[in-house]
């Protein structure tokens, strides 16, 4: 772990660390979620990120959008990949979004050793993602989804589609 993150993970009190957000972004940030200052790490103007929350950009970009909402318990988490989120955006409680995945091509190397993959995750504007769904690296959600409670997303949704299941499948258009 670099110096930096040290300073900042154990050091830095949360409510200096919504401050800073607020400041810079126009955003809220609770003072009991775990927010990385980085570089890496754009929040929109008006959102608001709540308690509990954990947001990691130190490998990778990570860009919210404007005006969305992340519920409490959720975990966000960017390679170089990139994850993006869009604007107006509804992330659940317990969400999980991870933009990276571990190799395991190799049989002779532990998997733990074998480094890291990222694609990428973007989710579009004025999406829905209800409670406990994981969204794994690579997947695509287009604008106005819904995708709804314990899904797994790991492909492409098209834009309108209200999506569910383990893997999310479409079950209906939004009109």
């Amino acid at each position: 772990m670099k110096l930096r993150q040290i300073i900042q993970r154990f050091l830095i009190p949360g409510f200096v660390i919504s401050l800073i957000y607020f400041i810079r972004y126009r955003c809220t940030v609770s003072p009991r979620a775990e927010v990385e200052l980085s570089p890496n790490l754009r929040i929109g103007r008006g959102t608001l990120v709540s308690s509990f929350v954990k947001i990691k950009a130190t490998n990778g970009d990570l860009i919210i959008g404007n005006h969305a909402t992340i519920a409490t318990g959720c975990f966000i988490a960017a390679d170089a990949g990139a994850v993006t989120i869009g604007d107006h955006a509804i992330i659940g409680p317990n969400v999980c979004i991870v933009g990276v995945n571990y190799r395991y091509d190799r049989l002779d190397v532990p998997i733990a050793l074998q480094g890291g993959t990222s694609k990428g995750i973007r989710i579009g504007n004025d999406v829905w993602i209800g409670a406990g769904t994981v969204i794994i690296d690579g997947a695509h959600i287009g604008d106005h989804c819904i995708v709804k409670t314990n899904s797994v997303v790991s492909g492409t949704l098209e834009p309108n589609t209200i999506a569910q299941g383990q893997p999310a499948r479409p079950v209906s258009v939004r009109s």
